[in-house]
């Protein structure tokens, strides 16, 4: 391993879920003389294969660690001369928020507080970066028209979004009362390699190609704006090196679509690539009982960061959606 205190350091949380195992192979491509310590618990949504590309990497060190244990994080900010933060670590599942708040608010407030108050005390002024991920939704639920901005207000609906709110403004305050250089990144739901089976595009695929039920929520009406994985990858690299202190930015895929326009893309895919005997994968849908509270529209104006950093999303949806479903194809061996 290389020596860490060679090279600026910095400690990327929750890198073993979805978006932070697509993010640290693609920083560690772009920074080759930035060492990363990845600081994750390996909850059921983090898995450790999905950064087996990154195993024999010199700069890159795995920690199996809680961001919500003070004294873990406070070592490791000291051993490895932490000089920059993106985190990643959440609890981010609406359905599990709703039967289990608690640990909701562990992770996210708490976790966030840690990480913030150890940096704090530990930069002891510098203008170390600490760039706190988060989510569209916040902002609560949009009717047919309009669009999320930075200037929206803050309306959380479950208490997941609740959670990520809190964080939000903690590591405002951070920014407001301490002087600290912070950025903060609301996306729109993601989508790509290696997200957690329960979330929608992979229990579609999934359902599908097990031939079980395909469940869509409601009437299947409910509308999200979808970015690839890889393009919010690059959207964070931006923010990180070149957002404003203070500022927030949006990340948005412009690829609106409801719930059942996902999954019939989705089946329309499949016949072709993995026909079935008779019919089509479409015929496997079935509405089930909505989610509480569940949200009926996010999206984006990602204007503001294309406009001060020159990012937009460039994959389009089909093709993103077509390299997803063949990575899960592969990971379920079909």
């Amino acid at each position: 391993m290389a020596n860490h205190h060679s090279n600026e350091t910095i400690l990327i949380t929750g890198g073993a879920g979805f978006i932070g195992s697509n993010f640290i192979p693609h920083f560690l491509e772009k920074h080759p003389n930035t060492n990363v310590v990845n600081l994750d618990l390996l909850t059921y949504a983090g898995d450790i294969r999905n950064l087996k590309e990154v195993d024999n990497n010199p700069n890159y060190r795995f920690v199996n660690g809680d961001i919500c244990d003070y004294v873990l994080v406070k070592k490791l900010f000291e051993e490895f001369n932490i000089c920059g933060v993106i985190n990643f670590a959440a609890e981010s599942h609406v359905d599990n928020s709703i039967s289990s708040p608690g640990q909701f608010i562990k992770t996210n407030i708490q976790g966030t507080f840690n990480l913030l108050e150890v940096a704090r005390v530990l930069w002891n002024g510098k203008k170390n970066r600490f760039h706190h991920i988060s989510t569209d939704e916040v902002y609560g639920s949009l009717g047919e028209e309009g669009f999320f901005t930075e200037e929206s207000n803050y309306q959380p609906n479950s208490p997941y979004s609740a959670s990520k709110a809190s964080s939000d403004f903690l590591v405002r305050s951070y920014h407001h009362t301490y002087g600290m250089n912070v950025v903060t990144s609301n996306c729109s739901n993601n989508y790509g390699p290696k997200q957690h089976d329960e979330k929608l595009i992979p229990t579609i695929i999934r359902s599908a190609i097990k031939n079980a039920k395909i469940p869509i929520y409601g009437n299947g009406k409910n509308v999200r704006d979808w970015l690839f994985v890889k393009d919010h990858c690059e959207g964070i690299t931006a923010i990180f090196n070149k957002g404003e202190s203070g500022e927030t930015y949006l990340l948005g895929g412009n690829n609106e679509f409801d719930n059942l326009t996902i999954a019939s893309k989705i089946c329309a895919i499949l016949d072709i690539k993995r026909p079935k005997a008779k019919g089509s994968y479409k015929d496997q849908i079935e509405f089930v009982k909505d989610r509480l509270g569940h949200d009926f529209r996010y999206a984006i104006d990602a204007s503001k960061i294309s406009k001060e950093l020159g990012w937009e999303a460039s994959v389009a949806f089909e093709l993103g959606l077509d390299e997803t479903i063949e990575w899960y194809l592969n990971k379920y061996q079909l």
